[in-house]
């Protein structure tokens, strides 16, 4: 019996690091069911109209998420506020549910990893709730549930503010499930409107990357690499120099030391010749006539 819980667990551990693996590879669907499941741990007990945190690994600590239970008739009579989401009065349940579970994902500076909008720049985090029944938290996810809103739209309040010069080109952005992306104008300044569940940013046209002339980087290398040679010439001058300095104040050392020779003048040159002679003949037989 404890064979088989230890490789119960061994298996679970295996399965646990292949899907945080798998996580690694910036898929939105599987992070949506990564945060559903730490949602379901926060809501072990809870009490509903209450926003709890969710606590998330550490290379998620990029990531803001919470969770809210709520009855659906609290949220016909009054709506619901929070963490810069508000779904207004008047918003029905598709289908209709006795009690709902909303979580809410703020993926902070993670947003660009997970969505991707060609041509344009995100200039905000993405921010993104999804609704699941939660009549029984045991079942929690199993049933994705939607909005039927018979007012005003929901509307998605982006944090922080925006420059000037990015306010006529801001675009509100809604990512849907099956991956399509869906442009609006923003109309009100860091706010979009939203008619159900999703994810949702603000972006702008992409800048263009100015194109440099083939010309300045030709100039460019072409001096590099002449500034390289120069030096590289200086560099062998100065080191015949330091030698041929040496091989100078050798034989002048040598010179000081030996004796120094006169001069003649034979055919127009100069030869080496001595004043006397240094050792007087001596001869073999001493008689002198």
């Amino acid at each position: 019996m404890v064979m088989r819980s230890r490789i119960f667990w061994v298996m679970f551990c295996l399965s646990a690091l292949v899907f945080v693996e798998g996580l690694n590879e910036y898929d939105s669907e599987s992070l949506d069911v990564f945060v559903l499941q730490q949602a379901w741990k926060a809501l072990a007990r809870p009490y509903t109209g209450r926003l709890y945190r969710v606590h998330l690994p550490a290379n998620f600590s990029a990531m803001e998420v919470s969770v809210i239970r709520l009855r659906s008739r609290s949220l016909w009579a009054k709506g619901v506020n929070f963490s810069h989401i508000y779904i207004p009065p008047g918003t029905l349940t598709d289908p209709h549910v006795k009690r709902l579970a909303i979580v809410y994902e703020n993926l902070g500076n993670l947003s660009s990893d997970y969505y991707k909008v060609p041509g344009f720049s995100l200039v905000s985090p993405v921010l993104g709730f999804m609704a699941y029944d939660g009549t029984n938290l045991s079942s929690l996810g199993n049933l994705k549930i939607n909005f039927s809103i018979l007012n005003e739209p929901i509307s998605v309040h982006f944090p922080g503010n925006f420059s000037p010069k990015q306010e006529n080109d801001i675009k509100c952005v809604t990512f849907g499930d099956d991956g399509s992306v869906q442009f609006s104008n923003m109309t009100t300044p860091n706010v979009c409107f939203a008619k159900g569940q999703g994810h949702f940013a603000a972006a702008v046209p992409a800048q263009p990357m100015r194109k440099q002339r083939w010309w300045k980087w030709w100039a460019v290398g072409f001096g590099s690499g002449f500034a390289g040679l120069v030096m590289v010439v200086v560099a062998v001058l100065a080191i015949v120099k330091v030698v041929k300095t040496k091989k100078l104040e050798e034989m002048e050392r040598k010179s000081e030391n030996s004796e120094a020779l006169n001069s003649i003048l034979i055919s127009g040159s100069k030869v080496p010749t001595a004043t006397m002679i240094r050792t007087q003949p001596v001869l073999e037989n001493a008689y002198v006539p």
